[in-house]
């Protein structure tokens, strides 16, 4: 019997964890009895009570399982190692606020079982704020034109992921990854299902600006150059312009020498422009050392406070990164992560 994982990164979410594990296995009981599965929740060290209920389901339903993590280690890197901890033959990573509708689950296995490695769900429309899905619906169409490798519009990570595929993301080695870019640089033939996106269940969302901002330039300075050209393109812009406008001013006073007065104005606006232009592109600058920065340090993903219903076969995998079908065809070889 097939094994399918199911992960779900939380934070916070205290009334959701436990309808969501309940409406999970009345999928899987009514629609797609003939699999077996495991549900992992990934815990970014919830300030609330969701631990407690994460415990307490975990103790009824062994195949329900859990990682705490030491501290918040962000909204990137904690669903992706949550995504290297599954041992089943498919894992389909979801949030735990009811968005990401549950129905969702038996449409990408029957997907997957036509051969499909990657089955994703893509918004086609969403509940929540109109203007901020506005706002992401340019985000994406900009970063999709800027960058070189192509940008799946309005995914979020929602979707089911091969075993294959998995163990591609777990030789990637990447401490600061971008699932939604690895997806579509690395992913294999893969099978696109429209969705409406749902309103949060309960709960407030811990998504604010600079959550936001830190996913745009994330996924900017890992998937484009043009922020940097832009950079060297204004500059010689800036360069020639200034250049013409002096060589005009230079001949209006040697033609009209009492008479003209160039004023400090031009002088002025051209200053703060110039300093301006310097600072914004300083910034674009700051983000790319940034980001170097964070993949040249190596750190670990996440550092486990806990887990909870993990067999000694799990245990192997977390530090081995490899299944045991993997690690018999190589004869016991072992790869560290």
């Amino acid at each position: 019997m097939k094994k399918i994982s199911v992960v779900v990164p939380c934070y916070n979410e205290e009334e959701n964890v436990s309808p969501l594990a309940e409406a999970i296995e009345e999928e899987f009981r009514t629609k797609l009895s003939e699999y077996d599965y495991e549900i992992i929740f990934i815990d970014n060290d919830s300030e609330d009570g969701t631990r407690d209920i994460i415990r307490s389901i975990t103790a009824e339903n062994k195949k329900i399982k859990a990682i705490f993590n030491a501290k918040n280690f962000g909204q990137f890197n904690s669903p992706y190692y949550g995504l290297l901890q599954s041992t089943g033959a498919c894992t389909i990573l979801m949030c735990a606020d009811f968005q990401d509708p549950v129905d969702m689950v038996s449409k990408f296995v029957r997907e997957w079982e036509k051969g499909y490695k990657i089955v994703i769900g893509r918004k086609t429309s969403s509940r929540e704020n109109k203007i901020m899905y506005w706002l992401r619906s340019v985000y994406y169409k900009l970063i999709k034109r800027l960058s070189d490798v192509e940008q799946i519009e309005h995914f979020t990570g929602f979707g089911l992921y091969d075993r294959e595929f998995i163990k591609i993301l777990r030789e990637l080695k990447d401490p600061t990854p971008f699932l939604r870019g690895i997806v579509a640089e690395l992913g294999y033939r893969r099978r696109d299902i429209p969705y409406e996106q749902q309103k949060r269940r309960a709960g407030k969302t811990s998504n604010n600006f600079y959550r936001l901002y830190d996913a745009a330039m994330l996924s900017f300075t890992s998937y484009t150059k043009m922020g940097l050209r832009v950079a060297t393109f204004m500059g010689f812009g800036i360069v020639m312009v200034s250049f013409i406008i002096a060589l005009i001013y230079l001949i209006l006073k040697l033609i009209y020498w009492d008479r003209f007065v160039a004023g400090t104005a031009p002088i002025v606006i051209g200053m703060f422009f110039l300093g301006a232009s310097i600072m914004i592109f300083l910034g674009i600058l700051g983000e790319y050392i940034l980001s170097i920065n964070q993949r040249v340090m190596n750190r670990p993903l996440v550092i486990e406070e806990e887990r909870i219903n993990f067999d000694e076969k799990d245990e192997r995998m977390r530090i081995n990164g490899k299944d045991k079908t993997e690690k018999e065809s190589r004869g016991g070889n072992q790869t560290h992560i």
